[in-house]
């Protein structure tokens, strides 16, 4: 049976000419943002803002998970050009906080980890000012892959579980939930310092018991940032919604966490992993004014100009 959508969850549209702009260019130089490709509800909102968060390595995606709008199939080689022209792209744009994520390459060697590392090398060099965010795939729990990641110093390092370990084999079947809670784990191993992320999606048929857990392992495993949302169905071909979670709900994770220790939490019906990805950003570095941090120099200009967003 399906659920009738709440008036609280009722969005926009991307409309206007910025948008406009953004879809022309991204077209252009054959680039692609998850914003798009996963039907994300704020893109009307992020766009209108010149902000987008940048899918790689193609828009087809070597799993199925069942509540993701990207397309599963075999994908094309990669393309070598990708990270020069998505850091001029970002340049071109004048964003100062770019969120950078992938579709799941298990055909490649390593996942796809040194093309993050190109992507994030290249913006670096032609834009050092502008903040990096990459939400990660797990790559197959391979240490070497995240460690590469690590050392190319983003300002931040997501990998969502995305829901409870008892629904892994219903709707994320190529994935495992102790693996994703590892490459949390490994970063903070790799480098203490690092803000990590994660994210999970509500309303696929989970328990508070079983999500408040879910936010006890991502504390144990290290993790900094987490963002909770409402899960919505991209097609009827998707799993279904199992409920929609009132606003109110998001409010008391959110309490919840904060007590927990997470340094930020951004929850609510239409929070996605890279929604106001700089606020949670800048909110975290705030707790501890970058102390033992890497210093990049998009961190340096925060520190020092006091940059606002």
């Amino acid at each position: 049976m399906t659920v009738a959508k709440p008036d609280w969850l009722r969005k926009r549209l991307p409309t206007g000419e910025i948008t406009k702009r953004i879809e022309e260019n991204l077209l252009k130089n054959n680039l692609h943002t998850i914003c798009q490709e996963g039907c994300c509800p704020n893109q009307g909102e992020c766009f209108a803002r010149g902000v987008a968060a940048f899918l790689i390595m193609g828009n087809v995606c070597t799993r199925n998970c069942r509540f993701c709008a990207v397309v599963p199939g075999k994908p094309i080689p990669l393309d070598i050009g990708e990270p020069a022209r998505l850091a001029d792209e970002i340049n071109g744009m004048g964003i100062r906080f770019a969120v950078i994520t992938s579709v799941t390459r298990d055909d490649l060697p390593d996942g796809g980890a040194q093309h993050f590392v190109k992507v994030i090398h290249e913006i670096r060099m032609k834009c050092p000012e502008v903040g990096i965010e990459v939400l990660i795939p797990d790559f197959n729990g391979l240490s070497s892959a995240v460690r590469s990641i690590v050392d190319a110093r983003p300002e931040v390092i997501n990998h969502n579980v995305e829901t409870i370990p008892r629904l892994y084999s219903e709707v994320r079947p190529q994935a495992n939930y102790d693996q994703s809670l590892g490459v949390i784990g490994m970063v903070k191993k790799i480098d203490e310092y690092m803000v990590t992320k994660s994210g999970i999606m509500l309303g696929l048929g989970e328990t508070t018991e079983e999500v408040i857990r879910v936010m006890i392992d991502l504390r144990k495993a290290g993790c900094d940032i987490l963002t909770i949302g409402q899960y919505l169905c991209p097609s009827r071909d998707h799993h279904p919604v199992a409920e929609y979670v009132r606003p109110e709900i998001f409010d008391e994770y959110k309490r919840i966490g904060l007590e927990m220790g997470f340094k930020d939490v951004a929850a609510g019906p239409f929070v996605r992993s890279s929604y106001r990805a700089v606020d949670s950003y800048l909110r975290t570095i705030g707790t501890d004014n970058g102390a033992g941090c890497f210093q990049s120099p998009f961190k340096k200009y925060i520190l020092e100009k006091k940059w606002g967003f």
